[in-house]
């Protein structure tokens, strides 16, 4: 009995020390950031807040621009890769409609919310349905984004054709995608349709000048083109990739962009190419895996840029094609996580072959 008190006195005073601890729950006020600060992403920093300031694609951005101020704004399906100013234009005409009133008016889903086939039937459908009162607003009508829309699933998307057509009077739909063929036929057929392809390299550099100036870097133009070129045509990924580097270095240089995202430098991948087609199979194995080693290259990011390179040398096409073929092969390969020494055995064989071909087609 004794000991059954010691032990319910030993509980008692660990309880005691557990409430007379700090209270580190939710409740405990944390400051928050503030709006505009250092921590803030340049993505968001400087997201285009009126179709004005959209950074390409002037002839989608003029349509809808005109449909929105006639009052005649249609469903809308936007698709294209990813950071090509989708969701920044449909931002910027809600905006444009509601001002004030942005937040009341609209309803905006992305891939991280749950959008089954509940959703759709509950919460878009309890939106749609609500009339809203814009008193001397020159829209009545309220706006539901689905952003990254092809993540719906079938069934959700079905109900989705119904909720459109049915709440078309009060209601617009914006549907944003990558993949437009994951949309099905019955809800493309309701939108109208505008493909927003990758960004040219001259607005990518227009709107990163426009960052520098304001953010006051020391960017020389290597490290502009080197920004240019990683990105793609992808605005979001280019400001990612110059926050990331001013973040490690100071001078945004075209070897610390480099460095940063961990692609080869142009001079690597010549120098690779190079001992690809020049130097033996053991001596090419034995130079590329000790500077993949030391760079701490990705073989993936090695064959993409090979490739790209393949296609600027001077090669006849019936060794050119064959070869591309190969590397494609080698990249899907690694895509599924098979082993980089067999890889990289494979590309220089195929290399080799390709060598062999062309001092055949000499002779």
């Amino acid at each position: 009995m004794a000991e059954a008190i010691a032990l319910m006195d030993i509980d008692e005073e660990e309880n005691q020390n557990h409430l007379s601890k700090p209270n580190k729950g939710k409740n405990v006020a944390v400051p928050a950031t503030p709006p505009g600060g250092k921590a803030t992403p340049w993505v968001e920093k400087y997201r285009p807040q009126s179709l004005a300031d959209v950074a390409a694609h002037r002839d989608i951005i003029d349509t809808i621009d005109r449909l929105t101020s006639e009052n005649r704004l249609p469903h809308l399906l936007l698709y294209g890769p990813p950071g090509t100013g989708k969701t920044s234009t449909i931002l910027a005409v809600a905006r444009k409609l509601y001002g004030a009133q942005y937040h009341n008016m609209i309803l905006e889903l992305n891939a991280s919310d749950d959008r089954g086939i509940d959703v759709v039937r509950k919460q878009i459908q309890d939106f749609a349905s609500t009339q809203s009162f814009s008193f001397g607003a020159k829209i009545s009508v309220k706006l539901v984004l689905l952003d990254e829309a092809d993540a719906m699933t079938k069934d959700a998307q079905f109900a989705l054709r119904r909720v459109i057509e049915k709440y078309t009077k009060n209601t617009r739909f914006a549907l944003i995608c990558n993949h437009v063929n994951k949309i099905i036929p019955a809800l493309q057929s309701r939108c109208t349709r505008f493909r927003f392809a990758p960004l040219d390299p001259m607005h990518v550099g227009e709107r990163l000048k426009h960052v520098i100036e304001a953010e006051g870097l020391d960017v020389p133009e290597s490290g502009l083109e080197a920004l240019k070129c990683l990105s793609n045509g992808d605005m979001r990924k280019a400001l990612n990739i110059l926050q990331s580097t001013h973040m490690a270095s100071q001078q945004i240089t075209e070897e610390t962009v480099y460095l940063c995202t961990g692609n080869p430098l142009p001079q690597d991948v010549q120098q690779i190419t190079h001992w690809l087609l020049n130097e033996s199979f053991a001596e090419s194995y034995k130079r590329i895996s000790e500077i993949k080693t030391r760079k701490g290259l990705a073989l993936v990011d090695i064959v993409r840029e090979v490739t790209m390179f393949v296609f600027k040398i001077k090669m006849q096409s019936d060794i050119r094609v064959p070869l591309i073929n190969d590397l494609a092969d080698i990249e899907y390969r690694l895509s599924f996580g098979c082993n980089d020494k067999l890889q990289l055995g494979s590309l220089i064989a195929s290399f080799t072959r390709a060598r062999s071909a062309l001092v055949a087609a000499a002779n």
